[in-house]
């Protein structure tokens, strides 16, 4: 008895009681079969999804790191540089703007200038034609009427080089905008309001009237004789 005290072991009298004494698992399901509730099995956790595992971590619905980078504000530094960078693009286009009226504004002096120089060297021109032709025909071989002629052809040579070109107005249709009507003639092998002949000639400068030339208009009297002799009967 000692021995089994020590060892902490029940002596075999009261195992045979306890044993006896425990239901069996026939008795539980008597007792269970009598009406005896048997325990509910507990209730399962639903399930958590994803997108509810974000809402309970971010109950304030804010936007995740992603967007959070592209809200994030810039630095100084580089909204110094696009503002001169705007800066240098808007004094760049002003300038390339300034550059052209210039030029324009240069070509427009320039052409005033030469307008003014061509429309003075007009009639020094006219003065040599006229000197070259009221020499004779059997004179023009003189060396004074060759070194005329030369002089005439260099000057008309730099006038066209300047962009003075004279007009054709002779046999050509009367245009006011070209001619200055001086005189009216009835001439059969010209129709009418047409050029039969030029008193001075008339230049064009790149595409404007430098000098109107000045022509004698053909009118047809056909239709006034006409209306005379209706009149006369």
């Amino acid at each position: 008895m000692e021995e089994r005290k020590k060892t902490g072991e029940m002596p075999e009298e009261n195992v045979e009681k306890e044993a006896a004494e425990a239901p069996g698992p026939e008795a539980e399901k008597e007792e269970t079969a009598e009406g005896t509730p048997a325990e509910e099995p507990a209730a399962e956790a639903p399930e958590t999804t994803e997108e509810e595992a974000a809402a309970e971590e971010n109950p304030k619905g804010e936007k995740k790191s992603f967007f959070k980078k592209k809200e994030k504000k810039k630095d100084p530094r580089d909204e110094k540089i696009e503002e001169l960078t705007d800066r240098l693009k808007r004094l760049m286009a002003e300038f390339e703007n300034f550059r052209k009226r210039t030029e324009r504004e240069k070509s427009g002096m320039y052409d005033m200038g030469a307008t003014s120089v061509l429309q003075k060297l007009l009639p020094v021109v006219d003065n040599f034609e006229r000197g070259l032709a009221s020499v004779p025909e059997d004179e023009r071989e003189n060396a004074v009427y060759t070194g005329m002629d030369m002089i005439y052809k260099q000057l008309s040579k730099t006038l066209e080089d300047l962009g003075a070109v004279p007009m054709e107005a002779e046999g050509k249709p009367f245009d006011p905008n070209l001619h200055n009507a001086v005189m009216q003639a009835a001439d059969e092998h010209y129709p009418d309001n047409a050029v039969v002949m030029e008193f001075q000639k008339g230049y064009m400068y790149k595409g404007t009237v430098l000098r109107h030339a000045m022509v004698s208009v053909n009118v047809n009297s056909a239709p006034a004789e006409e209306e005379n002799s209706e009149d006369s009967e």
